[in-house]
C-alpha cells in the first residue's frame, strides 16, 4: 500500500490481520470468555459507576509500556467496497440534476442510497476537492476553477481529509493534533458562492468512519482515554505496570468522557463532553477506548453539539445500509498487548447494531459475537433483516494449516444478533482477501498459493451453504459487480507456488453459482492498483463498459465487453504524481491526483485542461 494511502492516527493499538506475522506457531490462544449476553448495553447508574468500571477495565488491560501507539488505517477507513447490484449503483452513475449535461459517476460504495467519505464529491455541475488544506469547487462545464478557501486545518496533510457533500455544503472529515493530542475535526463549508467555513467541530479521538443519508450524517469517532503514565519507562516490567494502574486509579471520569468543541462562522467556541448518562457498556469491556456515534443535518447552517451516544468498546470496523449502523470491533490489538505475554485472545468480532431508520440520535438495538476477525465493511451485509457476517480465525501466517473462514447468518432477537446459521472451513490455511454478498449470494476470496472463490447459498438462512468454488492463480482483492451474473475481480496474479507477481483484473460469469467460471483476465507484471485496498479508487462506467484504476503510471483505462478486458489506454498527469481518483461526467473523464485535476476526453482519453492545486 501506498504512503499516500494510509491515515496515522493516535489510538488504542489494534494490529491488522496481515500485520501479526511475528506470532509463534505455538501460540495459545485463550477466550476471553466474553459470552453473547454481555454484548447487551446497558447504561451505568451513575457517574461514579462509570469511574470504578472504566478504571478497573483499564487496569486489567494496561501493561509495563501501557496500551496506546501508532494505529494505521485506511483512507475512507475502514475500507470501502463495491457497490450492491440495484439499478441505482451497477456502474457508480447518478441521474444528472438540473442543468447537467449527462449523468454522471459517484463515489463507489457498499450500499445504494448510503454515502461514504472519500477525497473527491460531485453533484453532475460541481467538483469538490481537497489538498493542502485548501478546499477548491470547479465548475465541470467550464472546466474552471469557481472558488476555494483555505480550512486553516489543524492536520497534517491532505491525505487525512475526506468529504460528504449535500447541496450546497461540504463536510470535511478529518484530523486535529493539538498539543500532541489527536481530535477528530469536522469542518462545514458553504459552497453556494465563494466558499466559506459555517462550523467546526472537534472530539477527542479519531474519526473511524462516517455515513450518509439524505442531509444525514453519521460520524463514529473512537475516543482512547487521556492517561498520563509516568515517564521515563525503565525498571522492570511488574513496575512499570504497577506504576500504570497507579495513574489509571488518579484518573478522573474526565479523561474517559470525549470532550467536544463546536465553533461557529465567527470563532466562538462552545464546548462540551458526552455525558455520563450517555453512555453504555457491555458486561466486559477493555475500558481503553470509547465509541461514540454522532449525528449531524448537513442542510444546516452549523453544527450543532452531534447528539453523541457513546458505548464503552473497541471498533474498527463500520457498515450501514440505510435503517441500520453496525460498528465491529475485535480487540485484535490484545493480540500483541494482553495482561499477560502467554495469554492471548482467541480470535474474535463483536458487533453493535444501531437503529438510525431516522434522523434522530440513532438507538442501540443489538450486540453479537461471532469466531474471527473481519476483513473490511464488505464482510458485513444486512439481507431482509439478518446480518451475514464473514470471518477468518486461526493463524494463515503460521503455515500450519490452522486458519480457516466462516460465513455467520445472525439475527436481532432481544436484544442481541443470534446466530441462525453457518457455513465454515473455507480456505483452510488461508485468509479472506475479498468478499461480496448479492443479494441470497456470497462470494467469499480465500489465498495463500491459489484463489478459491466461493459461491455460499444463503437463501435459508438457517443452512447457508458452500455451492460452488473456483480455483486459479492470484488472488482478488476487491469484486464489483458489473451485470447480472457478472462480476469484476481486482487483485494480483500470483504463481502456482502463491509469489505474486503483478495487477491482475478478472471477469468472473457467476450466474451457475454452481459453477463459477472466470472468462477472462488482464494482466500487468509488477503494478499494484489502490483500489485493493480501497475500493472508492475504483470506477466502472456502465454506459461504456470502462474500468479505471490508478496505477504508479497512471490512471490505467480498461474495456470490458461480452468476454474481454483490453486495454483502452493510459491517462498520465505530471511527473511524480500519483493519481488517485478518477470521476466521469457527461463526456468527460476526470482524474483527481495531489497536484491537481485533469480533464480527458471520454472517448480518445486525450488530455482537455489541467487544473493544478495552486
Amino acid at each position: 500500500m501506498t504512503r499516500r494511502a494510509l491515515a496515522v492516527v493516535t489510538a488504542v493499538v489494534l494490529l491488522s490481520l496481515s500485520g501479526c506475522t511475528g506470532q509463534s506457531q505455538h501460540t495459545t490462544f485463550v477466550d476471553p470468555g466474553v459470552p453473547l449476553e454481555s454484548l447487551k448495553l446497558v447504561a451505568f447508574d451513575d457517574c461514579q459507576d462509570l469511574l470504578n468500571g472504566l478504571r478497573s477495565a483499564t487496569k486489567a488491560a494496561v501493561g509495563p509500556y501501557g496500551f496506546g501507539g501508532v494505529y494505521m488505517v485506511e483512507d475512507g477507513a475502514a475500507a470501502a467496497g463495491p457497490a450492491p447490484l440495484r439499478a441505482d449503483s451497477k456502474g457508480n452513475e447518478a441521474a444528472a440534476p438540473a442543468g447537467a449535461p449527462e449523468p454522471y459517476s459517484t463515489t463507489n460504495t457498499h450500499e445504494a442510497g448510503v454515502d461514504e467519505p472519500d477525497l473527491v464529491k460531485t453533484d453532475g455541475k460541481r467538483i469538490v476537492t481537497v489538498a493542502g488544506g485548501v478546499l477548491r469547487v470547479v465548475d465541470a462545464a467550464s472546466r474552471t476553477l469557481i472558488g476555494s478557501v483555505d480550512l486553516d486545518l489543524v492536520g497534517r496533510g491532505p491525505s487525512y481529509l475526506n468529504l460528504l457533500l449535500d447541496g450546497d455544503h461540504v463536510m470535511v472529515l478529518g484530523q486535529a493534533y493539538k498539543a500532541a493530542r489527536p481530535g477528530a475535526q469536522l469542518t462545514l463549508v458553504d459552497i453556494s458562492g465563494q466558499p466559506r467555513v459555517l462550523s467546526r467541530y472537534t472530539m477527542d479521538g479519531a474519526v473511524l468512519d462516517a455515513r450518509q443519508i439524505g442531509s444525514t450524517a453519521r460520524v463514529v469517532v473512537q475516543s482512547p482515554p487521556r492517561i498520563e503514565f509516568p515517564q521515563p519507562l525503565d525498571g522492570r516490567e511488574l513496575d512499570r505496570t504497577a506504576a500504570n494502574q497507579r495513574a489509571i486509579d488518579n484518573t478522573p471520569i474526565d479523561a474517559w468522557l470525549p470532550q467536544y468543541t463546536v465553533t461557529d462562522a465567527n470563532g466562538e467556541d462552545n464546548s462540551g463532553r458526552v455525558d455520563c448518562g450517555s453512555v453504555s457498556r457491555p458486561s466486559q469491556y477493555s475500558g481503553t477506548s470509547m465509541l461514540t456515534v454522532l449525528t449531524f443535518d448537513l442542510a444546516e447552517s452549523a453544527f450543532d453539539t452531534g447528539r453523541p451516544v457513546s458505548i464503552v468498546a473497541d471498533g474498527q470496523t463500520v457498515y450501514a445500509n440505510g435503517p441500520s449502523l453496525y460498528v465491529a470491533g475485535d480487540q485484535r490489538w490484545r493480540y500483541m498487548w494482553g495482561i499477560r505475554s502467554d495469554i492471548r485472545p482467541q480470535p474474535s468480532t463483536e458487533l453493535y447494531k444501531f437503529d438510525i431508520s431516522g434522523p434522530g440520535q440513532p438507538r442501540f438495538v443489538a450486540g453479537g459475537k461471532v469466531d474471527g476477525w473481519l476483513l473490511n465493511q464488505y464482510s458485513l451485509s444486512e439481507w431482509n433483516g439478518n446480518l451475514r457476517v464473514a470471518t477468518t480465525a486461526g493463524q494463515p501466517w503460521s503455515g500450519t494449516g490452522s486458519s480457516a473462514s466462516t460465513v455467520y447468518v445472525l439475527h436481532e432477537s432481544g436484544g442481541q444478533l443470534r446466530e441462525l446459521g453457518h457455513v465454515g472451513g473455507l480456505g483452510r490455511g488461508e485468509r479472506i482477501y475479498a468478499v461480496r454478498f448479492i443479494g441470497t449470494v456470497g462470494y467469499v476470496v480465500t489465498f495463500k498459493q491459489t484463489d478459491p472463490l466461493y459461491t455460499i447459498d444463503l437463501s435459508d438462512a438457517r443452512a447457508p451453504k458452500v455451492t460452488g468454488a473456483l480455483k486459479i492463480t492470484g488472488y482478488s482483492a476487491y469484486l464489483h459487480p458489473i451485470a447480472d451474473g457478472e462480476l469484476i475481480g481486482v487483485g494480483q496474479d500470483a504463481s502456482t507456488g502463491g509469489r505474486i507477481q503483478g495487477l491482475q483484473v478478472s471477469l468472473f460469469d457467476v450466474r451457475d453459482v454452481a459453477r463459477p467460471a472466470r472468462l477472462t483476465q488482464y494482466t500487468m507484471k509488477s503494478e499494484r492498483t489502490e483500489a485493493e485496498f480501497d475500493p472508492h479508487a475504483f470506477l466502472y462506467w456502465a454506459p461504456r463498459g470502462l474500468v479505471v484504476l490508478p496505477v504508479s503510471s497512471g490512471m490505467l483505462v480498461l474495456a470490458v465487453h461480452d468476454t474481454t478486458i483490453s486495454e483502452a489506454g493510459m491517462i498520465t498527469t505530471r511527473s511524480n504524481d500519483y493519481p488517485q481518483r478518477a470521476l466521469v461526467i457527461g463526456d468527460t473523464l476526470w482524474t483527481v491526483s495531489m497536484q491537481g485535476l485533469q480533464a480527458n476526453d471520454l472517448t480518445t482519453l486525450e488530455r482537455t485542461a489541467w487544473l493544478p492545486n495552486t
